[in-house]
C-alpha cells in the first residue's frame, strides 16, 4: 500500500494539472518572456509588446537575451507600414537597438535587416547602410542578404540619391548578392528621374537578364522613361549606322540584345499589343528571337563537361578499362554536322515499367525517323546509348540490323563503361549548338555546373521533350521566340508584361523610334504612348 501511494504521489506531482508544477515551470522569466513576445508577434500586437518589454526591463529580473531583441525588431520594423504606429515603431525600435548593442550581444542578419527598415522608414538611408555594412565586415557564419541590403538601396531611389544606391549595389555585386526586379526597378526609375541615360541602358539589361516578364509597375517606369523628354535626346553616337557591328553583337550574344547603347535618333513612340503565336510583334512586325545562352556562357559549360569527365576518369580504380573522353571529343569533331542530339536510354526506357516492359527500340526508331523528316537538309540526329545497352541490342537477332546501320553511318555512339552518357549527350548538344531529344530534367550536380539562369536558359532554347500516347509520338519543340525582354539591331525594345491570362493575350510593349518604324510595316491599330500622348 505504501508503494503504491508513493506511485501515485509521484503521479500527482507529474499531472499537467499540479499548480505546483505549473508553478515550477512558469519560474523562467526569460521563456517565459519569449513566448508572449512571440505570441504579440504573431497577433502583430506593437503595444502590447512594448509593455512587456519595459516591465522586463523596470523589474530588473529578466536577463535579455538575442531572441527578446530580435522579435522586438523585427515587430517594430513590421509595423511601419501602418501610418498610426510608424512613429512609434520608429523611435522604439532604435531604443531597443541600443540596449541591444550596449547590453554586448551579438548582432545577426535578422536583427540588421530590421533596424535597416526602421532607418528607412526614418528616411536615413545612409544608416541603413551602415549598419549592413559594419555587419558586412565582421564575418561569421550569419551574413547579410538582399533584404538586408533592399531598405537601403529603396530609401536612396525613392530619395533620387542614384549615386548612394549605385554604391550599395556595388557591395551587394562584391558579396556576392544579386538585385531582383524590385531593386533593379527602383535603380532604373532614379536614374530615369536623375538623366543618367547610361544607367537607364543599363538596368534595362539587368531587367533582361534577371526578369522574364516584368510587373505593371516596373512597365510603368519603362514606360515613362521612354516617353520623357530625355529618352528623345539620347541618340547613338554613330552606333547605329554601323548595322553589321550590331547585327554580329546580337549573334554573339545569343540573340535578343545587342547591348551595344542606345541605337538612333527622335522621339521613341510606344506602343502596347500583342505578339503572334510564331513570335511576330503585331506593332511593328518585327521578329523576336529565341533567345540562346552567348559564347562565352556556352564555352564554360562545355569546358567544365569535359574537366568532370576527365576528373572522372582519373577517379577510375585499376580493373576499369580507362578511356579517355577525348575519344569522344576527336569523334564529334570528325562526324559532329548533327541537327539533334537524342538522349538514346530516356526515350527507349519511357513508359516502359509495366510487367513485359523492356527497352523499346521502336520507340527510339519513331523519334530518330520524325526527327530526320523533320530536318530541312535531311540529316539524321546522334543517337548515345551506354556500350552495355547496345550490346544487348545487336545480340538481339530483331533489332541487330536496324542497330549496326545506325552505327555504321555514324547515327549511333556507344558510351563506353565508368561513364555517365549524360556528359555525353549534354557535351554534344552544347558544343554543336542543336537541339537535345530527352525528357531529363537535368537536376543532376553535373547540371549545376554553372548558375541557374544560364541552364533554365539554354534547356528553353535546346531541349525537346517527346510523349507516345497509343503508340503515337508527339514532339515538343522550343518555343519560337523567349517571352523576356529583347533589344533589337535597329534600336527597338520588346518587353512582356506579367499576367495571368495565356500567352496570346499577353501584352507586350513595343518601344523604337519614329525613323525605325517608318521603315517597318505596321499591323493594326494599337493603343500607342508618344511623350505622355495617345495617337
Amino acid at each position: 500500500m505504501a508503494a503504491n501511494g508513493q506511485r501515485r504521489s509521484r503521479q500527482d506531482d507529474e499531472s499537467p494539472s499540479n499548480p505546483n508544477k505549473k508553478r515550477k515551470a512558469n519560474k523562467n522569466p526569460e521563456k517565459n518572456l519569449l513566448f508572449n513576445l512571440n505570441s504579440c508577434s504573431k497577433s502583430k500586437d506593437l503595444s502590447a509588446a512594448l509593455a512587456l518589454y519595459d516591465a522586463a526591463v523596470a523589474s530588473n529580473e529578466v536577463r535579455l537575451n538575442q531572441q527578446h531583441f530580435q522579435t522586438l525588431l523585427y515587430l517594430c520594423s513590421a509595423s511601419i507600414s501602418d501610418p498610426c504606429l510608424q512613429t512609434l515603431a520608429v523611435e522604439r525600435g532604435y531604443q531597443i537597438f541600443d540596449r541591444m548593442v550596449t547590453s554586448g550581444l551579438t548582432l545577426n542578419e535578422a536583427t540588421v535587416t530590421s533596424v535597416a527598415r526602421l532607418a528607412s522608414a526614418k528616411g536615413d538611408g545612409d544608416y541603413a547602410f551602415e549598419i549592413v555594412k559594419d555587419f558586412a565586415s565582421v564575418g561569421g557564419t550569419s551574413i547579410p542578404r538582399l533584404r538586408t541590403y533592399a531598405p537601403a538601396l529603396l530609401c536612396f531611389c525613392e530619395r533620387l540619391e542614384a549615386e548612394k544606391g549605385y554604391e550599395v549595389e556595388e557591395h551587394m555585386e562584391a558579396a556576392g548578392i544579386a538585385l531582383e526586379e524590385a531593386e533593379i526597378s527602383a535603380l532604373l526609375k532614379a536614374s530615369a528621374a536623375t538623366s543618367r541615360e547610361n544607367k537607364v541602358y543599363r538596368y534595362l539589361h539587368k531587367l533582361r537578364e534577371s526578369v522574364g516578364c516584368v510587373c505593371e509597375e516596373t512597365s510603368k517606369v519603362i514606360e515613362d522613361w521612354f516617353c520623357g523628354e530625355k529618352a528623345g535626346e539620347v541618340s547613338s553616337d554613330g552606333i547605329g549606322s554601323d548595322v553589321e557591328m550590331l547585327r554580329e553583337a546580337v549573334l554573339r550574344n545569343g540573340g535578343g540584345w545587342h547591348g551595344r547603347g542606345w541605337v538612333g535618333e527622335g522621339k521613341w513612340i510606344v506602343k502596347k499589343g500583342n505578339v503572334s503565336s510564331t513570335g511576330r510583334c503585331l506593332s511593328c512586325n518585327e521578329q523576336l528571337a529565341c533567345v540562346d545562352t552567348n559564347e562565352v556562357e556556352t564555352q564554360k559549360f562545355v569546358d567544365s563537361l569535359v574537366a568532370l569527365a576527365m576528373e572522372r576518369k582519373a577517379k577510375m580504380n585499376s580493373s576499369e578499362t580507362k578511356v579517355d573522353f577525348s575519344e569522344f571529343q576527336d569523334w564529334l569533331e570528325k562526324h559532329g554536322d548533327y541537327e539533334a542530339i537524342v538522349d538514346g536510354a530516356n526515350i527507349g526506357l519511357y513508359q516502359q515499367n509495366f510487367a513485359d516492359g523492356g527497352f523499346s527500340l521502336s520507340q527510339l526508331e519513331g523519334v530518330v525517323n520524325e526527327l530526320y523528316h523533320k530536318s530541312g537538309d535531311k540529316k539524321w540526329p546522334l543517337i548515345l546509348l551506354h556500350k552495355k545497352r547496345v550490346r544487348t541490342l545487336l545480340e538481339n537477332p530483331t533489332h541487330r540490323n536496324l542497330v549496326d546501320e545506325w552505327i555504321n553511318n555514324g547515327v549511333l555512339y556507344a558510351t563506353p563503361p565508368g561513364f555517365n552518357d549524360d556528359w555525353y549527350w549534354l557535351y554534344a548538344a552544347a558544343k554543336l549548338k542543336c537541339l537535345l531529344v530527352t525528357n531529363d530534367e537535368m537536376r543532376d550536380h553535373i547540371f549545376e555546373l554553372l548558375s541557374n539562369s544560364f541552364f533554365q536558359k539554354w534547356k528553353e532554347r535546346h531541349q525537346v521533350r517527346y510523349t507516345f500516347t497509343k503508340g503515337n509520338l508527339k514532339l515538343e519543340m522550343p518555343p519560337p521566340f523567349s517571352v523576356v525582354i529583347q533589344e533589337s539591331e535597329k534600336g527597338s525594345w520588346h518587353v512582356p508584361v506579367a499576367s495571368q491570362n495565356n500567352e496570346s493575350s499577353r501584352t507586350w510593349m513595343c518601344i523604337s523610334r519614329r525613323s525605325v518604324l517608318d521603315s517597318l510595316k505596321i499591323n493594326g491599330k494599337l493603343e500607342t504612348s508618344e511623350n505622355g500622348d495617345s495617337s
